[in-house]
Order: C-alpha cells, then sequence, then structure tokens
C-alpha cells in the first residue's frame, strides 16, 4: 500500500519533522514501499534548472503520459546525455509515436528512453542509417547486441528534437523496469525538479451511482469549493442519499517554467479511514488505455475535462490503486453526517488538502431501472449477430458491464457499400478492440480488394473482404459503414522540378497525403538504386537528405507511394548535383 507520511504531521515531534524533510529531500522515496537507486542517474540535458512540460502518469488522450517532458526553451538541438553507463538497447525510427528514440539498458536493471530526438549521435547515426539501408525502410525497430554501443554516463547519445507525434521541442524520458517493461516515475531515481507547489484542486464532483454500472447516464453533481495554496473546502454541506462515487479535478506545477502537469496521488478518505487511493509509481503500457475508466470519459468527450474518478470499475485493470473500499463507492443512507478529505499529492511530497461533509439520508432510493438492450458481462467475450453484421467483443474488452444497444440507419450517399451500422455509442471506453463484420451490399468483385470499413466522420478501420463480408477491428464503438478506395495517395514536391539544379540545397523535399485508408509505404530511388526518405507525419513531410552516395552530374529520381489499399501514385523526374 503506498503510504503518506504528511497525513501524520501533526503527531511528530520537531525534531522527527526536520528529519524526516531533510530524508525527504535526499531520498524522494517517501510514497514507495519500493527502492529505487537514487545516485545512479545524473539529468539527461545540461538546461538549469530543469522545467517540465509533462509529468509521468498524467492524463493524456487514450493513455497515461509514460515519461516526463523535459521543456528545451522552444528549441532543438541540446545535448542529450546518457544518464549512467550502459548499452544501446533499442532503436526505433518512427513515422509519428517518439519519432526517432534510444533505449539504454545500464546495469542496475533499469532502461532509459529518449523520444523526439532530432538527431543520433555520429556513431549511432552511422548504425542506424547502415541499418535503414540494409533494410529498405525508414522505419526500424532493432535490437542490437549488448557489446555492439556501449555508452558512459555523461556522454552524447543525441540531440534533442521535435521528431514523431510531438507537439514543440522537448525531451521524452523514461525509466523502466529491464525485466517487466514496466514504466516507472523517473522522480523516484534522484532526477530532481524544484518544486514546493502544492497541487492545485479545480473541481469536486459527486455520482449518484445507486446499483448502476457508471456510464454516460450516470447523475453528476457538481460541488462548489474554495481555497488555493494547498488549503480547499467545500462551500457548504452536501446531502446525499444511497450510493455515491466522487471525483475530482486536480493538476499541479513545479517551479519556475512549468507547465500544467499531473499529479501523482489522490488519496480519499472517509470518517478518517481511507477508502480510495491511486498513485502513479508505475504502470504496465498494456493497461495505459485504461485511463479512459480512471477517469469521467464521457465528460473528458464533450468538455475535455479530465474528472479522476475516486471509484473504481471492475474490469479496470490498472495496478495503481490501493486501500480500496467498496472499489471506492460510499452508500449513505444512515441519516448521519459524515466528514469526508482529499489529499492531493505531488511527486515531491508537496499536498493540497479538500476536507467535505455529506449529510446523509435514510430513505430507501428506488431500484435501479436498467436501459433496454443486451446485456453484455464486462468479464466475459460478448457477441451480437444480425443478418447484416457480426460484433465480437474479446473477453477483457469492457471496464463494465454494458446494456448494448445496436441500430441500422440507411445507407449514405456517394462511395457507400453498406447500411450505416451504429454499434452502441462513442461514450462507453473499450480497452481493445472490438471484431467487427459488416455484410457487403452488391460489392463488384474487382473492388473486393479495395473495401474498408470507415466511421461516419470518414476515419478508415482497415478491412478485408472475408466471404461476403468486411471485417475490420474498431478500438472504440460509432457508427460504420462499407466503402472503398481506389484513389492512389498524392504526391507534392516542394523544392524539386524535373531538370532542377539541386547542388548547394542539402536535401528534396516532398508532401504526401492520402483520402482514405492511409499511407503505407514510400520508396525513392536515385539511378535505380534505394535511397532512404523520411518522413513527418504531423507535418505530413518526406524528404531525402543528399549524401556522398549521389555524385555530381545528372541523376534520375522515382518516388513511389502506396496506401493501405495498394494504390500507388509514381513521380519521376531528372536532376542535377
Amino acid at each position: 500500500m503506498i503510504k503518506n507520511p504528511i497525513l501524520n504531521f501533526p503527531k511528530i515531534s520537531t525534531l522527527l519533522l526536520y528529519l524526516f524533510a531533510f530524508s525527504f529531500a535526499q531520498a524522494q522515496q517517501i510514497f514507495s514501499t519500493n527502492r529505487y537507486p537514487i545516485t545512479d542517474f545524473r539529468q539527461p540535458l545540461d538546461i538549469v534548472p530543469p522545467a517540465l512540460a509533462g509529468s509521468f502518469g498524467e492524463i493524456r488522450g487514450n493513455h497515461f503520459h509514460s515519461g516526463i517532458d523535459f521543456r528545451t526553451n522552444q528549441r532543438e538541438g541540446y545535448p542529450v546525455y546518457a544518464v549512467a553507463d550502459g548499452y544501446v538497447s533499442r532503436l526505433r525510427v518512427q513515422n509519428s509515436g517518439f519519432g526517432q528514440a534510444i533505449y539504454l539498458n545500464h546495469p542496475n536493471g533499469f532502461t532509459t528512453v529518449y523520444g523526439h530526438v532530432q538527431r543520433f549521435s555520429p556513431k549511432i547515426a552511422a548504425i542506424v542509417k547502415n541499418l535503414e539501408y540494409e533494410k529498405k525502410t525508414f522505419e526500424i525497430d532493432d535490437f542490437p547486441e549488448a557489446t555492439l554501443i556501449p555508452v558512459r554516463k555523461g556522454e552524447i547519445i543525441a540531440w534533442s528534437g521535435n521528431r514523431g507525434s510531438s507537439g514543440g521541442p522537448h525531451l521524452h524520458f523514461e525509466i523502466r523496469d529491464t525485466k517487466t517493461e514496466e514504466t516507472i516515475n523517473p522522480q523516484f531515481f534522484g532526477i530532481d525538479i524544484p518544486d514546493n507547489i502544492p497541487p492545485i484542486i479545480h473541481g469536486l464532483y459527486a455520482y449518484r451511482l445507486n446499483g448502476k454500472t457508471f456510464n454516460e447516464n450516470t447523475p453528476k453533481q457538481a460541488i462548489g469549493i474554495t481555497g488555493a495554496n494547498g488549503s480547499y473546502k467545500a462551500l457548504t454541506p452536501i446531502s446525499l442519499t444511497g450510493e455515491v462515487g466522487f471525483g475530482v479535478v486536480v493538476t499541479d506545477r513545479h517551479n519556475g517554467l512549468s507547465g500544467t502537469n499531473g499529479v501523482y496521488s489522490i488519496q480519499l478518505e472517509l470518517d478518517g479511514k481511507i477508502i480510495y487511493t491511486s498513485a502513479l509509481e508505475r504502470f504496465a503500457f498494456e493497461d495505459s488505455k485504461a485511463i479512459n475508466s480512471h477517469i469521467d470519459y464521457p465528460t473528458y468527450l464533450n468538455t475535455k475535462r479530465s474528472i479522476q474518478k475516486s471509484f473504481v470499475d471492475p474490469g479496470n485493470p490498472l495496478k495503481i490503486y490501493s486501500g480500496l473500499v467498496n472499489s471506492g463507492k460510499i452508500n449513505f443512507n444512515d441519516g448521519a453526517s459524515h466528514q469526508l478529505r482529499y489529499i492531493i499529492t505531488d511527486s515531491k511530497g508537496n499536498a493540497s488538502i479538500l476536507p467535505f461533509t455529506v449529510n446523509a439520508g435514510d430513505t430507501p432510493v428506488a431500484a435501479a431501472i436498467i436501459p433496454a438492450g443486451l446485456i453484455f458481462a464486462y468479464n466475459k467475450a460478448n457477441e451480437f449477430n444480425s443478418d447484416e453484421i457480426k460484433v465480437l467483443l474479446p473477453q477483457g474488452t469492457l471496464y463494465n458491464d454494458l446494456s448494448f444497444v445496436y441500430k441500422k440507419l440507411p445507407k449514405p450517399s456517394g462511395n457507400a457499400w453498406s447500411n450505416i451500422h451504429q454499434i452502441h455509442n462513442r461514450y462507453t471506453p473499450l480497452h481493445v478492440g472490438f471484431n467487427f463484420w459488416i455484410k457487403a451490399d452488391a460489392l463488384p468483385e474487382n473492388l473486393r480488394n479495395k473495401a474498408l470499413i470507415v466511421s461516419t466522420g470518414g476515419s478508415s478501420q482497415g478491412g478485408t473482404f472475408e466471404n461476403g463480408y468486411v471485417k475490420a477491428s474498431p478500438r472504440n464503438f460509432g457508427s460504420f459503414y462499407i466503402a472503398v478506395d481506389t484513389i492512389a495517395p498524392r504526391i507534392s514536391p516542394v523544392n524539386i522540378a524535373d531538370g532542377k539544379s539541386m547542388a548547394g540545397l542539402s536535401k528534396m523535399t516532398f508532401k504526401i497525403s492520402d483520402n482514405l485508408s492511409g499511407i503505407k509505404s514510400f520508396n525513392g530511388y536515385i539511378d535505380g538504386k534505394w535511397v532512404l526518405m523520411e518522413f513527418d507525419a504531423k507535418t505530413a513531410t518526406l524528404w531525402h537528405s543528399f549524401d556522398d552516395r549521389t555524385a555530381s552530374g545528372k541523376h534520375n529520381f522515382e518516388l513511389v507511394v502506396s496506401d493501405v489499399k495498394d494504390n500507388v501514385r509514381r513521380y519521376s523526374i531528372s536532376f542535377f548535383r
């Protein structure tokens, strides 16, 4: 169980309090029964003081943030250092995601990760480029032998950048357990961020559950609060009857140039006893999408407001919870007055306290009315079939039991080869995708390999034709139909044209895009030989950087871009160097 010694401060003598504060400043391990090395690692950047644009475990779309984001003064090109001795265990280049990333294994049993880097150190860059040419692909995910690229603590391994799915220049940094690959809060390892600012509590909510599973129809009541600087209170006592869950909106900042970050722990007490604790010490990547169970997902979709629920859905696999009593749900039915208290803590132990009073009713609550629909159990595989569709939810897809609803809607105009099929609604989060088949409506044989399932919002879900149906695996419920993609990707040259001299230019650049199924591959050839084309998905920019493989003189260039449905666009020119 995660312990919070701050709660015991009034019981500690002045001397012990001083010793505790000193040990905390040195160790930063007061929130965990695990022990992590706190002197092995240095900072990955030399920017002083360090500042974060994102904290560990903060709420992101469909996932918890898996590391900490170091600010780089809105610039690229800061040296990135190996935080300890070790070796390069993984090299990854992606169109999106981390863009370019280095993974180092260390003798102490932990792995560090450095993402969105602008470029690798020369020795690493040469190995990456050789791998790309050897495999004839821009995207690589390679695991070098332990003896191939040793590194020393303080060695420059890269320069900070903005590659991949990055919203601006920064360094994404992680520490993982090498064996389990769980990601761990780096501040447990002595990665120090100056911080004496307590979290901010923005909102308090009560959910009237009363025997129903939580969903978009659960009544929610905002409770007025006031306060600042770690001390908050409800404006008035609250009257509640029946089964209730609570939720809070909280953020954090640190000293200096700080983004709006997430908090470390949320603890709820009822009449002096802990009934709920969540603490973001570590988590497994396969569980990260359960953030949509941790928060009030329908409210997030509608307003982007992140209310963190203090009650746990039965199918939530996250291991960040402890001290749970009745999964954090409270029955107010004794007519008494109850004292509740939130303790919100950041990674440095700064705490904000929010006490509030609930006056419980004593009249029975009406029995829950379950809406009409097919009941899907959260702990089983579930299936729905009709004449035109098949839906299969593997076990582990749902966080709660679901009253499943399906509707068939008319075929849309234009590129559609089936009716629209509304699969429940978008407000129910799913942990994994579901298998989905739609029967094709007179789809010609010559278009079957071009068929896919799309949402009514125009987003491709992929798909393959099988025995009269198109099958896909959407990650969320919604409304879907069959479409076909027969249009090749688009290639738009930026700085090159037929017959142009490229002397003095370091690279040739293009914009590429696709109308529906998405880009699958791109390959460039100079004088018939494959050359490396690099891609940035967020800007749809594709480029080739000239090197000594391209000598002076006239050259022929061909670019071939394919989409997921194998529609191909070719671009061929001559140029001079």
